[in-house]
């Protein structure tokens, strides 16, 4: 039989999800971290184009003089830089698609950024021949996937990337709050920031608001 939800709310629907999947901190412990939708975006509100090229949205991220991390190779204004270092470093979990990890052949097994974990939302096995024990973890849908990830981060924050999965999060009532790196440039068409969300949903007014070289920083608080 499957499982009927409390009731139709979202507030409901995110309260049965992490009961259902999530152990119920002792007092001593630290509540879950904070789930955050975020990529860098068009003004037109894609996150890549046709052919899943990120073309110019990236370009801030290489075009500064400060190093964002220890690459070598990204590099932003520190406007940016003092917007964007201190979020990354909260990061603890990052959830992703598995088209996305496909794309990018798993990131050879190593989560991108200094992530400790990564989430992949899918509904097939991991690829074969992987590494049991690289730090991926392979769930079947999206509540299970933000359930395992907050256990995974803690109180660290657990960042969705925008795009399909993000959208999917964001509808199941699990966002927090959205960030978006917007980049002054008109796609026409891609993959949309927030998938194939088709409802309505409110946030709050924007809490940040920073101007970077050629991108704007915006964070927003989902309302309840």
């Amino acid at each position: 039989m499957s499982e009927r939800w409390p009731d139709d709310s979202v507030t409901a629907r995110r309260s049965y999800v992490l009961t259902r999947y999530v152990r119920t901190p002792e007092p001593e412990e630290s509540l879950v971290g904070t789930v955050v939708m975020y990529a860098s975006v068009s003004v037109d509100g894609f996150v890549a184009d046709e052919n899943d090229q990120p073309g110019p949205l990236f370009d801030w991220l290489t075009s500064g003089d400060v190093p964002l991390d220890d690459s070598g190779y990204l590099k932003v204004s520190q406007t940016s830089y003092d917007h964007t270092r201190p979020y990354w470093d909260r990061i603890g979990v990052t959830i992703a698609g598995r088209r996305v990890f496909d794309m990018t052949d798993g990131w050879d097994g190593r989560p991108p950024g200094g992530v400790e974990h990564v989430v992949v939302v899918t509904h097939r096995p991991r690829p074969e021949g992987w590494d049991p024990g690289a730090p991926f973890h392979f769930v079947d849908g999206v509540e299970a996937a933000v359930a395992k990830a907050q256990e995974l981060a803690g109180d660290r924050v657990v960042e969705v990337a925008a795009g399909d999965v993000g959208g999917q999060v964001l509808a199941a009532g699990l966002v927090d709050e959205v960030r978006m790196d917007v980049v002054p440039v008109v796609l026409g068409s891609g993959r949309r920031f927030f998938g194939s969300v088709d409802a309505q949903h409110l946030l709050e007014d924007p809490d940040v608001v920073i101007q970077g070289d050629r991108v704007l920083h915006l964070c927003f608080r989902v309302r309840r």
